[in-house]
């Protein structure tokens, strides 16, 4: 097969030219759905800590909350694989509630997501850290450094291009899989652990005097492990990064992601019935059970390395979804517009600096721990999974296709079970810091809206989507601030003599004696100079700059209220950066002072200093 129809071309066809810089379908498994992978890590651990209360016989039952959890991936991945078919240009819930709920219900959906995906990012980063201080106890104390480094590391790469960090990711990805598996298979075939070396010494945390497993505790354990589900409708949202044909790359991206998860998931169920694992005190179940699976041998700490590579690039999932719905949120006014900008590689930069910032607020809050975090975790992502699925039931009855039926119930028997999911999750983690999610989640919301009506605001007073009135020329009036002759000052009164139909050079002279020669010096010069341009002096009590000069410019207005006024400010753009420190800074002085006090148009003339012409020898 040829490079062209590998990537999506037609036969005989090179890719388009921006296909090279979009995903293909095992690309996209590396950027986005590391999340989910990476969560085998957590979520088992979770459903393991929960079901400790109940002590040994509590644990008896990990496999069949974890086959709940897979039932229920299995649902969801059927379900995104229709959101994707029927919603190619991504969104995911988002962009189905908007068609098909309203603008509330997808602002919801929209807010859980965010939410979701900075979340992701400091709980994979954090885990990652915690698998590494696992095999390397003495690191523990820096773990909120370590953490702080692997969130630039993965920025960095992700301000390179959504392709370049596929292609960076795909070979840890493909270890951490390798390595999972081997756990697997490997531990089924052994009767008893091979080692537990890494649990010696360790407290347990199985209560010793638990009696039953109740209906409550089983609910905890499936919400707790639910951890895993999220990330799966990562695909669904990033559906425009995958190269053509975009839509069936990503489902086919979404049926490996579930496959791989839920294998994964099963598999490790197994092996701590099998080895009656208990979880212990700074060791994590994952680092469990790769030492009773393949002893406490290098292969161990092989798992271990690829354990905390993959789930510190997990939030690499977070850098490949956010982005592209915040893009979608500022296309709809909901967002600050420069988020839907894009760089060079199809990088929508802002979006990934502003998910990294928030992020490392939350690992510096949380102080590098994963537990401080965990509670907050997955509650968005379910309550948007119930609204995709139900948005999802309203298209398929609208659209009227074929196996209508066969969809909608898919569709809706998806909804009931995320949307149980969603409060069993809520309810049983509320009190351990899910509270804060139910707040902050109505909050984002409302900001969402206070952006969408100041932009509306905004277009209401700029009259778009209406023809505006023909232009008309009124009189131009340009004054130029100086405070001195130079060659700044003839450039800046040539530019102005060329915008304007007159132009008023004004200078402000303080009262004080000792600036008195300055001013004197300077009306001097100017009438010995004479460049055909009035001075004019504003007197001022105050040592102020700005404020003299707004003050000018309201009484041109005043008198002249026809008169179009622009305020010239030069300034010297000097030949390296660090020498901006060495600049008095009067002209950003004056622009936020006409700025604030005025309407007249501002223009600030930057002359670029080049370097000094050579001397001539005589």
């Amino acid at each position: 097969m040829s490079k062209a129809v590998a990537q999506g071309a037609a036969p005989g066809q090179r890719p388009r030219g921006g296909d090279r810089h979009r995903l293909t379908a095992t690309q996209g498994l590396a950027a986005l759905a590391l999340d989910a992978l990476a969560s085998v890590a957590y979520g088992p651990e979770a459903i393991v800590l929960v079901l400790a209360a109940a002590g040994g016989h509590g644990l008896g039952f990990t496999l069949p909350v974890t086959l709940a959890i897979a039932a229920l991936l299995a649902v969801l991945v059927a379900s995104y694989r229709q959101v994707i078919a029927a919603f190619p240009d991504g969104g995911g819930s988002y962009a189905v509630a908007r068609r098909h709920l309203g603008t509330r219900a997808s602002l919801v959906a929209a807010a859980c997501l965010i939410l979701d995906y900075v979340l992701n990012v400091a709980v994979s980063v954090t885990a990652g850290v915690a698998a590494l201080t696992s095999a390397f106890p003495g690191l523990y104390g820096h773990r909120l450094a370590l953490c702080l480094a692997a969130l630039a590391l993965v920025t960095a790469v992700n301000l390179r291009g959504v392709v370049e960090s596929a292609k960076l990711f795909v070979v840890p990805s493909a270890v951490f899989v390798a390595a999972i598996g081997a756990i697997v298979v490997v531990g089924l075939f052994r009767a008893a652990p091979a080692s537990t070396y890494t649990a010696d010494g360790h407290t347990s945390v199985l209560a010793g005097n638990a009696t039953g497993v109740g209906a409550l505790l089983l609910l905890k354990a499936f919400a707790s492990g639910c951890s895993a589900l999220t990330g799966v409708e990562a695909v669904a949202n990033a559906v425009p990064s995958f190269r053509a044909p975009a839509a069936r790359r990503a489902q086919r991206t979404e049926v490996a992601l579930g496959a791989l998860l839920g294998a994964m998931l099963i598999g490790l169920a197994v092996l701590i019935g099998r080895f009656h694992l208990q979880p212990a005190e700074g060791v994590t179940v994952l680092a469990q059970l790769a030492d009773a699976s393949l002893g406490h041998t290098w292969a161990f700490y092989v798992v271990q390395f690829a354990t905390v590579v993959l789930l510190a690039l997990a939030a690499n999932t977070s850098f490949g979804g956010l982005p592209l719905l915040m893009s979608l949120l500022a296309r709809d006014h909901y967002l600050p517009h420069v988020f839907a900008l894009k760089a060079d590689r199809q990088v929508h930069r802002h979006g990934v600096l502003a998910l990294a910032a928030v992020s490392a607020v939350l690992l510096v809050f949380s102080g590098g721990d994963t537990n401080t975090l965990v509670p907050l975790f997955a509650i968005g992502v379910f309550v948007g999974f119930t609204i995709c699925q139900g948005g999802m039931v309203v298209h398929w009855c609208r659209e009227g296709a074929p196996g209508r039926s066969r969809k909608v119930l898919l569709n809706g028997f998806g909804a009931a079970l995320t949307g149980v999911a969603a409060v069993v999750v809520t309810a049983t983690k509320f009190t351990d810091g899910a509270w804060l999610i139910v707040v902050a989640l109505p909050l984002l919301v409302l900001v969402l809206e206070a952006v969408h009506r100041a932009y509306g605001r905004i277009a209401e007073r700029l009259d778009l989507g209406r023809l505006p009135e023909p232009p008309c020329r009124d009189r131009s009036l340009v004054i130029v601030p100086v405070s001195h002759l130079s060659r700044l000052t003839r450039e800046a009164l040539n530019a102005a003599v060329s915008l304007g139909d007159e132009v008023r050079a004004v200078t402000v002279s303080h009262l004080d004696e000792e600036d008195r020669p300055q001013a004197q010096a300077l009306r001097r010069d100017w009438e010995r100079w004479s460049p055909g341009v009035e001075l004019v002096e504003l007197a001022c009590e105050h040592r102020g700059l700005g404020r003299p000069v707004a003050a000018y410019v309201r009484r041109v207005h005043t008198y002249h209220p026809r008169t179009r006024v622009t305020v010239l400010i030069p300034e010297v753009e000097p030949a390296h950066i660090w020498q901006r420190v060495l600049q008095n800074q009067r002209g950003a002085v004056l622009a936020h002072a006409v700025r604030r006090d005025t309407d007249a148009v501002i223009c600030r003339l930057r002359l670029r200093l080049g370097a000094p012409p050579a001397r001539r020898e005589a």
